[in-house]
């Protein structure tokens, strides 16, 4: 992790504004064990990142799009982990208007969050560059008085990044700063380069092409 970015003074991003929003949930990102500091203290754990497009308009009713017309989106970092103390489990918790099972607590699929639609309070904060960055503060259900009137439809589709079967073409789509996070995880080195996954995955699907077209019916 050598390479230094850094954003030119032509940068355009513009955070999703502070609130709440109506958002849905499109993609998650296994992203691996991840070095983290808390009170000078260095640990790590494994995370995982949520993303989700921001539906509605802002106070002065302009639509919460991107230049390429396409819904804001907004991400959020997690431990992965439903401890009772976790920052996931008081999300998905408040998300879903109940507590988790015992049986869910033993195994609970987060792909299940995929496509489902909630109300997210975002925040803004200064980072240390000075620029102003968006943060999901807390995730709430749709009311229902919403739902009714009627939920829009979704533009992203749905998709899930795992490091057991990484999908390369989604990878690429990733930043590079994403990239590298991803890369620096031990569950990633202990697969290869990115150029050798990908190798694989291409491997792979010539060769289910080559079965189905043996297949004569």
């Amino acid at each position: 992790m050598g390479l230094t970015a850094k954003a030119s003074s032509e940068s355009k991003f513009t955070p999703v504004p502070a609130g709440m929003h109506l958002a849905r949930c499109y993609r998650i990102i296994d992203l691996g064990t991840q070095a983290t500091e808390w009170q000078g203290q260095q640990k790590k754990s494994y995370k995982v990142m949520i993303l989700w497009e921001v539906h509605g308009e802002d106070e002065n009713g302009k639509a919460l799009v991107t230049d390429r017309n396409e819904p804001m989106s907004i991400s959020k970092n997690y431990t992965m982990s439903l401890g009772e103390m976790s920052r996931l489990r008081a999300d998905l918790k408040a998300w879903r208007g109940r507590d988790f099972t015992q049986e869910e607590l033993r195994g609970f699929q987060l792909k299940n969050v995929l496509g489902a639609w909630c109300m997210l309070n975002v925040v803004h904060a200064e980072g240390n560059d000075g620029k102003v960055y968006a943060n999901v503060s807390t995730v709430n259900p749709v009311p229902s008085a919403l739902r009714k009137a009627g939920l829009p439809e979704g533009v992203n589709p749905l998709t899930t990044f795992d490091l057991d079967n990484p999908d390369m073409a989604l990878f690429d789509t990733f930043s590079n700063n994403l990239k590298a996070k991803i890369e620096a995880s031990p569950e990633w080195k202990a697969k290869g380069s990115a150029a050798e996954q990908y190798q694989k995955q291409q491997n792979a699907e010539f060769l289910a092409d080559m079965e189905e077209e043996s297949i004569p019916f």
